[in-house]
């Protein structure tokens, strides 16, 4: 899921809570009298995952939210033998920029991975490839070099063990870490 998407998604939940929440009549027609619902515990409010109700949260704060929301999207993906970026492994490497860009203390560890085909040497190298295009890319946004680190895994750490199409593309991957 792309982070419009997500956006999409966080507004639509506010929107579908503050309508849920939303009272129809008069106070005076209220029937004052018990209902088995009343037995029941009350439900919680809409909240955000942070535990904070979703309407009391400040911009900052919601700019937090989905700055989070992002992060969580914390692995690219490549294609087969490649080690260019796609357009959503842009997207996720932006959002991790943005990020250390705005916290100059924060640092990152780039794990890349290779599925099984191929030696174990080109795997490696090709891992390494896939870290350090990322890092370009942060770099490129103006990280600096002193936040982030490089790994190679090659084929050492599949995510999946099958030898399926479906398989390997989940293990040609760079893992972005927060540290």
């Amino acid at each position: 899921m792309n982070f419009p998407s997500l956006r999409l998604c966080a507004v639509l939940l506010v929107v579908g809570g503050l309508s849920a929440c939303a009272s129809g009549g008069s106070k005076d027609a209220i029937d004052r009298s018990p209902s088995p619902a009343a037995e029941r515990p009350a439900t919680r409010p809409l909240q955000d995952f942070s535990g904070r109700d979703a309407n009391s949260l400040s911009a900052a704060e919601q700019a937090r939210v989905e700055m989070e929301a992002a992060l969580a999207r914390n692995i690219v993906y490549f294609e087969y033998d490649q080690d260019t970026l796609t357009s959503e492994g842009a997207s996720t490497v932006r959002a991790f920029a943005d990020y250390l860009l705005s916290n100059p203390a924060a640092r990152v560890r780039l794990e890349g991975h290779a599925d099984e085909r191929g030696t174990r040497e080109y795997n490696l190298a090709l891992a390494e490839r896939r870290s350090r295009a990322v890092e370009a890319a942060l770099t490129r946004a103006g990280v600096t070099s002193a936040q982030i680190t490089s790994l190679s895994y090659g084929e050492e750490r599949p995510t999946c063990a099958e030898s399926t199409e479906s398989c390997w593309s989940q293990n040609r991957r760079v893992e972005i870490i927060r540290l």
